[in-house]
């Protein structure tokens, strides 16, 4: 068996208003619409993983998304555009990333991060 995908499921009254956050912020295309479910995403090849933590790191709690982007700043300054409150960040980390932490409407804790 070879896994082809994995997709994270974030479970909203609102799906709409979420993915409204995902599109403004972190500029995904919509992939599917059915109405109770909207999926966003990229064309791009990106690899699979999946994370287990006892904490966020730096003492923060576990975020349940980390999303990679080329420019943290940029997406900082989008969700600050956007009215959504930083929980954490931005900061630069030990282990090599620059990153802040923004609830989406649904009220998931998002990590977006950048490489340094």
């Amino acid at each position: 068996m070879k896994i082809k995908r994995i997709v994270a499921n974030v479970e909203t009254a609102d799906p709409a208003a979420v993915a409204k956050f995902y599109k403004d912020i972190l500029g995904l295309d919509l992939l599917m619409d059915h109405g109770w479910i909207a999926t966003y995403g990229t064309g791009g090849t990106m690899p699979l993983q999946v994370s287990f933590a006892s904490e966020g790191g730096s003492g923060t709690p576990v975020p349940g998304l980390s999303v990679e982007v080329d420019d943290v700043e940029a997406a900082y300054q989008s969700a600050l555009n956007g009215g959504y409150a930083i929980e954490y960040g931005p900061a630069d980390e030990p282990w090599g990333v620059r990153r802040f932490f923004v609830r989406d409407p649904a009220g998931t804790l998002v990590n977006i991060l950048m490489h340094a």
